[in-house]
């Protein structure tokens, strides 16, 4: 009966174990859950702008005349960046921030006409991890397309 006494002993000391590991590594666990959320966030909005940027300049870029068509390079900016949480249609300006769109109508040194788009988005404020990751990120692409008439 003694050693039946002892390996229930060796049972009890044995138990809590898993909890205890998973009681110490949990912080870390969370620390890399929301490093990598926060990523996905930040390559959501890197893709949204490019996005945004390169459709206002593919409509702005559509015919002579709207190339610094500032309205209709916000327009398109817009309905890309629509999907982005905290982008609104009620903030539809496109002079301040979350969302800068400029569009201009520059010409190359062979004499053609393009169309030049700036997209600026800023994300909100998510979780900050010192040294690797700020609470905000700014966005910022430019295309230029030549004229298509």
């Amino acid at each position: 009966m003694n050693s039946m006494r002892r390996a229930n002993v060796r049972k009890d000391r044995r138990r809590g174990g898993s909890a205890l590991e998973m009681a110490l590594l949990m912080p870390w666990f969370v620390f890399l859950f929301v490093g990598a959320f926060d990523w996905g966030f930040y390559a959501h909005a890197l893709i949204s702008t490019e996005s945004a940027a390169r459709v206002a300049a593919l409509a702005t870029s559509a015919r002579t005349g709207t190339a610094a068509d500032q309205t209709l390079a916000c327009n398109y900016a817009y309905r890309e960046l629509k999907i982005i949480s905290n982008v609104t249609a009620s903030s539809s300006t496109c002079s301040a921030l979350p969302v800068i769109v400029t569009a201009t109508s520059q010409s190359d040194p062979n004499g053609k006409t393009y169309s030049q788009v700036s997209v600026t988005y800023q994300t909100q404020n998510l979780i900050p991890i010192p040294g690797a990751l700020k609470s905000q990120a700014t966005f910022s692409r430019v295309v230029k397309m030549r004229l298509r008439s």
